[in-house]
């Protein structure tokens, strides 16, 4: 019985250390979307089609504001902003927890240096990155990065609970996108 216990343990581990799978292909068509967010603790609508209008998007799912693996993430965009900036690409986080928090999330974490908004549960779908961890946690997205080319186009998603590697493979995806 221990064994058989220790060897669900280890698979169950496994599946959360692997990466999942975002559901949007490469050339899928990115859902266009206006909502409310924050930028610098102030708040602002943040309209895909019009940051589309400068170049690529770089659009970020993560859990929930004021999380550790999410404040982290958020820190590391920040600091990568100059960057994305020289590459051309914007950066929008989106997250359906802790909204009531961005604001302030927006001036801490992401030190003023890129919007962050709310995600409806229908935006969620649409992007098909719910977390799906039951009722307390309802309505909250998993961590699934995409880069959406000009056209409106998904050029690169990524999907991993982990925070670390995300700002590292959007910003070579914008990168070989200028390349094209």
């Amino acid at each position: 019985m221990k064994i058989l216990r220790t060897v669900i343990v280890a698979a169950a581990l496994g599946l959360s250390a692997s990466p999942a799978l975002a559901a949007l292909d490469k050339g899928a068509e990115a859902p266009r979307f206006t909502a409310q967010g924050a930028m610098a603790g102030k708040p602002i609508r943040v309209d895909l089609a019009t940051s589309l209008k400068k170049g690529p998007v770089v659009l970020y799912f993560f859990p929930a504001a004021f999380t550790s693996g999410c404040n982290l993430e958020a820190q590391a965009f920040a600091e990568a902003m100059d960057d994305f900036r020289k590459a051309g690409a914007t950066v929008i986080g989106m997250t359906g927890g802790n909204t009531s928090q961005l604001r302030e999330f927006s001036a801490k974490h992401c030190a003023g240096q890129f919007p962050v908004a709310t995600a409806s549960k229908d935006l969620i779908e649409r992007y098909d990155v719910s977390l799906g961890l039951g009722a307390d946690k309802a309505g909250w997205s998993d961590r699934t990065t995409y880069v959406i080319d000009r056209d409106g186009k998904v050029a690169f998603s990524y999907s991993n609970l982990k925070p670390q590697e995300h700002v590292a493979r959007s910003l070579a995806a914008v990168r070989s996108l200028a390349r094209k």
